[in-house]
């Protein structure tokens, strides 16, 4: 079978609709989130996402809470914290 995207991916779905630079933005959420993620548990790179903020390991069946798009999120302000400010 040929390939059938380039470069666009998974947001292929979205053809020429929406612009460029919100395809490019819901690329990179979409990929995370549909990405597998090592358990924190087992160790397994087996943590899957199954609905927003819910994350289940297929290896040793728990269940946890965590980040909407990425199995654990960055800490509230944690961007703002460790940015060089700007007034130096």
């Amino acid at each position: 079978m040929a390939k059938r995207t380039k470069k666009v991916g998974i947001v292929g779905k979205y053809g020429t609709r929406y612009g460029a630079s919100l395809r490019k933005m819901v690329k990179k959420i979409e990929i995370s989130q549909h990405a597998k993620y090592t358990c924190s548990f087992c160790g397994k790179t087996k943590m899957k996402r199954r609905a927003v903020g819910i994350w289940h390991c297929g290896s040793c069946m728990k269940t946890v809470a965590g980040g909407a798009w990425t199995y654990k999120s960055q800490p509230q302000g944690w961007k703002r914290e460790n940015e060089p400010s700007k007034m130096e």
